[in-house]
């Protein structure tokens, strides 16, 4: 298992600009060391221009890759167009899909189910209130595995550029699948509500 996966804490920190024109994360550890990054690719320019004058990007397709402090993938997070709920296929370092996250609601708390190859259910992600801003996610029979916080950044930070800061923290004995799909889940969070209000 790659180093990146070996953290049971984890902190997201997305990149803070005046303009997002594309998703940049830095994943650091429990000691603020940077211990990998998350970069959206495959975005052109005439995207990079929707995205600076109209919220037209939030719907189109999304490809996020994570990779460890060696530069190795670890992980891809992947969302087709959306235009209500939102449905993100997460993947190995390979390309090969692991899981889906699936938006189960539009109104009230948001809920995503969390679902393995094949549709084999792995657990759920639970927003904690109506602000999406604190989850939960639970394994199949419905106890907590893992958490994933917002944290605030500062009055400044937070007025004046679009960056978004996460923590993860997981269970010891979460493994497997289960485990790729928290660390994937900070920034699909970001990727599926943050970015499309809908």
């Amino acid at each position: 298992m790659p180093e990146l996966l070996d953290h049971d804490r984890l902190v997201v920190n997305q990149k803070a600009k005046l303009i997002e024109l594309t998703n940049e994360y830095k994943i650091r550890d429990e000691q603020g060391n940077e211990v990998g990054v998350i970069r959206q690719e495959g975005q052109a320019a005439l995207r990079k221009l929707l995205r600076l004058v109209s919220n037209v990007d939030s719907m189109l397709p999304v490809r996020l890759s994570i990779y460890d402090a060696m530069g190795r993938k670890v992980a891809g997070i992947r969302r087709g167009f959306t235009w209500w709920r939102s449905k993100i296929e997460i993947l190995d370092g390979n390309d090969q899909p692991v899981a889906t996250l699936a938006q189960q609601n539009m109104v009230g708390k948001a809920r995503f189910a969390l679902q393995g190859v094949g549709g084999a259910p792995l657990g759920e992600l639970r927003a904690e209130n109506w602000r999406a801003w604190d989850f939960s996610v639970t394994d199949p029979g419905g106890a907590e595995v893992a958490r994933i916080t917002k944290k605030w950044a500062g009055l400044g930070k937070e007025m004046f550029t679009t960056a978004d800061n996460y923590v993860i923290e997981m269970q010891p004995g979460v493994t497997g699948p289960l485990r790729l799909a928290v660390l994937a889940t900070a920034a699909s969070i970001d990727t599926a509500l943050k970015q499309h209000k809908g």
